[in-house]
């Protein structure tokens, strides 16, 4: 049987090594599916919401390894265990006391039920991993499918309450770091072609504002050059279509962002060793530090690192940081843990999340080497 318990945060998936993670960070693949002869979960009554919950949750129990899952409603979350699951964005706009989810132990599968459809099964990958991402959630449609008639017609496919996911109902979003084409102003340029191939590149954190540690006048591009590219619809073409489609959309990228690389190490080096050494030095000093100064920072130390200005620090731990900084993650390491803050602190939560973001950049950052 799958056990409830509370969310672990240890032997995260985003802590492991992946393939070319100097420039992904992560992928996720997604299926939207709903069940036959219900509506849609915004029209669903509670009697029919509940049902559908112990539908999957019960079917989830028939898998193979249902001993590696938990199964929880949402509305029994505490608010910090919600912020992770948004943070590591198994969670969306959930539906409160609708929505159930489904969490493998290691974080790498989750299923939420009652979102904008009855299920999303999502799969997790360190680095650049569709195939992997996507045969995994279909390992586990295919097991689903077993106990639960879902909602499709030879006409569109697989129904979705987005028109959009219909067909097959797949969705891999995949998260980049993008410095070099930020620094040489060819995001637009990038946009504009993917979009003709049927994606978006989106800002993961926000602008980046003309105020940010680079000092390159990046004003309205993404914080930190982090960007995840998006499909626009999964309601055409086959799946092996969809996946081949953003296999080659992403490469594309990754040639084109290694190509501005070695452009920048030619002729801004002065300028990104200004960058890189000015986010270490402020991580090593800081008694306090704000989560998007906290991405900035990661940016300019990978940035650094990607050109040569510096060593000791390897891809995925640089990646992790992204997870381990944001609020929810603090917030429940702090609860957690047995920690000494300055006495003029010790009654400010906010300063102690931010006194704690800046001491663990400071443990990651402390082999790092000219």
């Amino acid at each position: 049987m799958m056990k409830k318990s509370k969310e672990d945060v240890s032997g995260a998936w985003y802590a492991c090594a992946g393939l070319e993670q100097d420039i992904v960070v992560a992928t996720r693949a997604t299926l939207s599916r709903n069940l036959a002869n219900f509506p849609f979960p915004d029209k669903l009554n509670d009697s029919e919401s509940e049902r559908i919950q112990s539908i999957v949750f019960d079917a989830f129990n028939f898998l193979k390894n249902a001993e590696d899952f938990q199964a929880i409603s949402v509305c029994k979350l505490d608010g910090i265990g919600n912020k992770i699951m948004h943070e590591r964005g198994i969670l969306f706009d959930s539906k409160g006391k609708k929505t159930g989810l489904v969490l493998r132990n290691d974080g790498k599968i989750s299923c939420t039920v009652n979102a904008d459809d009855h299920l999303k099964i999502s799969s997790f990958i360190p680095g650049l991993g569709i195939e992997a991402a996507s045969n995994s959630v279909y390992e586990i449609d295919n097991e689903l499918q077993k106990r639960i008639q879902f909602a499709a017609s030879y006409e569109f496919g697989y129904l979705t309450y987005s028109v959009l996911n219909s067909g097959s109902g797949l969705s891999v979003v995949v998260k980049l770091h993008l410095p070099a084409c930020s620094l040489l102003g060819s995001i637009d340029s990038i946009v504009k072609n993917i979009s003709g191939d049927g994606f978006n590149l989106l800002a993961c954190y926000g602008s980046g504002g003309g105020n940010a540690l680079s000092g390159f006048g990046t004003k309205g591009t993404s914080l930190g050059g982090y960007y995840i590219v998006v499909p626009k619809s999964s309601a055409g073409g086959s799946e092996f279509d969809q996946i081949a489609s953003i296999q080659c959309a992403v490469q594309n990228i990754l040639k084109e962002e290694r190509a501005a690389r070695k452009t920048c190490k030619a002729q801004h080096i002065t300028e990104i060793s200004n960058y890189a050494l000015r986010s270490l030095a402020l991580a090593k000093s800081s008694f306090f530090i704000s989560l998007r100064e906290a991405i900035d920072i990661i940016s300019g130390v990978k940035f650094g690192k990607d050109i040569g200005v510096f060593c000791g620090i390897e891809d995925s731990d640089l990646h992790a940081l992204l997870y381990r900084v944001q609020e929810g993650h603090l917030e429940y390491v702090l609860d957690n843990g047995k920690f000494k803050f300055e006495k003029d602190i010790q009654d400010n939560r906010p300063r102690k999340i931010e006194r704690l973001r800046a001491l663990i950049l400071q443990e990651a950052f402390e082999n790092i080497e000219k």
